[in-house]
């Protein structure tokens, strides 16, 4: 193979070191839109939506409505819903894909690795044995076996 063309990776590529006009995850309560905004299910203090720029194949986030980077001062009811979420969506990815574990966590702040610092989101991330390989380790690109439109309507029929 002499190409791999993942174009779908060059707006992120484009994004790095540009200044977000706006909060990616502060989102409106028009639901009109929640397909072309990959949101998967909509609690009452949280929604689920997958990562635009996926580690893997599934991998979503958790995100308060609420804009705050404080994880610590939110409040509980809006930090309980999240946890019922991270297991209503694990258990989604586990009838779609059978993941053989995931990985589930935050980053706080800039120097935790945060890429949007000023809105706390939970990641949720389905792991594979051998699902680092190495587009990933030596050429810094991930290679999906799905579209994220594919996922998207899998994980929305499955809530």
């Amino acid at each position: 193979m002499e190409n791999l063309w993942s174009p779908w990776r060059y707006d992120y590529i484009a994004s790095v070191g540009a200044t977000p006009i706006a909060c990616p995850f502060c989102v409106d309560t028009d639901t009109r839109h929640d397909a072309a905004r990959l949101i998967v299910h909509r609690g009452r203090h949280n929604f689920i939506i997958l990562n635009l720029y996926p580690y893997t194949l599934g991998h979503f986030m958790v995100v308060p409505y609420l804009h705050t980077s404080r994880f610590d001062s939110a409040p509980p009811e809006q930090t309980a819903e999240m946890m019922v979420l991270v297991q209503r969506g694990m258990s989604a990815l586990r009838r779609l894909y059978r993941p053989e574990g995931f990985n589930v966590g935050m980053n706080l702040g800039h120097c935790a690795g945060a890429g949007v610092r000023e809105h706390f989101h939970m990641h949720v991330v389905p792991r594979w044995i051998g699902d680092a390989n190495f587009m990933t380790i030596t050429g810094e690109t991930r290679v999906l076996s799905e579209e994220l439109s594919v996922t998207y309507r899998r994980l929305v029929e499955v809530f």
